[in-house]
């Protein structure tokens, strides 16, 4: 595979002692989606800003599609497109004319551009809206339009921060469709950080958690969920003398207290291992209240690499940006 972005030590001190990245490496490859995920302050947002050279790095460097982004910092700007977390588009121009605006600003030909205006709206199903005003439009239409304006003179890596922020759910699926859609028939190398863990599971190839400005584990989605080695398996009985019972089951990882006659039962694979513990209450002739099966999640990974959880993390914030959002697609 292709590298097309690499860090080496990439570094940002502020005020000579606050410490946003350290001696960060990162390597993607050419057309994959990358994700970076990491608690509020983590470096997420200062590491993006000195890749598409917002921000010079303190120390260190990164190479953007062939460009050092220090020494070749226009030409970095010219492959990337960008989709900030903000509403950017103008409410009182239509999306069509949002669309050709930013084209003039990248010096597309303008045939070129009304060619890419039809292309676009098409690949985000925004052609019916194209000559509606924007400040009509719905918060996912708006976050539809925002992702193609950032495509508007065919970067080769496209960064998108918080793509889904403030949506609900059922939008924001149909935004992940969006962006495979384009990832796969653009061939676009796409960065993204999400603090919603399920968005970075169901749509990167790889993912970095990051803390305190550096990597503390990479790996696809599947890797990086294996790491925690095991499956829950939750169980409530109907009385103590069940859950004392399944204490002494053979070959798991371990059996804890879950509350009242309830027992959490790790196990290596729990497709193998149910079967196994249904017999054995079967066999001991236990009465079962509840069983459910947990699989290792993204969140669960990001507990265990940064002794927290993201959503409470970053989850005041998320409320706030939401509030905002709402706001601005009212007035």
């Amino acid at each position: 595979m292709t590298t097309i972005i690499e860090t080496r030590n990439l570094t940002k001190i502020y005020g000579g002692h606050t410490r946003a990245v350290a001696d960060l490496n990162l390597s993607i490859n050419e057309g994959e989606i990358y994700g970076l995920a990491g608690p509020n302050g983590a470096g997420k947002t200062t590491t993006i800003n000195m890749l598409i050279t917002r921000i010079a790095p303190t120390k260190g460097t990164a190479i953007v599609a062939g460009f050092d982004i220090v020494k070749k910092s226009l030409e970095v700007r010219r492959v990337i497109g960008v989709v900030p977390q903000d509403f950017t588009a103008d409410e009182d121009l239509t999306g069509r004319e949002n669309i050709m605006m930013v084209s003039q600003f990248y010096d597309v030909p303008r045939a070129k551009a009304r060619e890419n205006v039809e292309n676009l709206l098409k690949l985000v199903d925004l052609e019916d809206a194209a000559d509606r005003l924007v400040r009509t439009y719905s918060g996912g239409m708006r976050k539809r339009l925002e992702l193609i304006i950032g495509l508007v003179h065919d970067p080769r890596v496209l960064f998108l921060d918080e793509p889904t922020l403030g949506l609900d759910i059922q939008t924001r699926t149909q935004m992940w469709n969006y962006v495979r859609d384009i990832q796969k028939k653009l061939g676009v190398t796409i960065i993204l950080t999400s603090h919603y863990l399920e968005e970075i599971d169901a749509l990167a190839d790889r993912v970095s958690i990051i803390d305190h400005g550096k990597v503390l584990i990479t790996g696809t989605p599947a890797e990086l969920k294996g790491s925690l080695k095991g499956d829950i398996i939750n169980l409530t009985l109907s009385d103590q003398k069940g859950v004392d019972i399944m204490k002494t089951m053979p070959d798991v990882i371990e059996v804890a207290d879950a509350g009242p006659n309830a027992v959490r039962i790790k196990v290596a694979n729990a497709d193998e291992a149910l079967p196994r513990v249904i017999n054995y209450i079967s066999s001991h002739e236990l009465s079962t209240v509840k069983l459910t099966v947990e699989k290792p999640s993204l969140d669960e990974v990001f507990l265990e690499y940064t002794g927290r959880s993201i959503r409470d993390d970053e989850g005041g914030a998320d409320a706030r940006k939401m509030a905002m959002n709402l706001r601005r697609a009212r007035t």
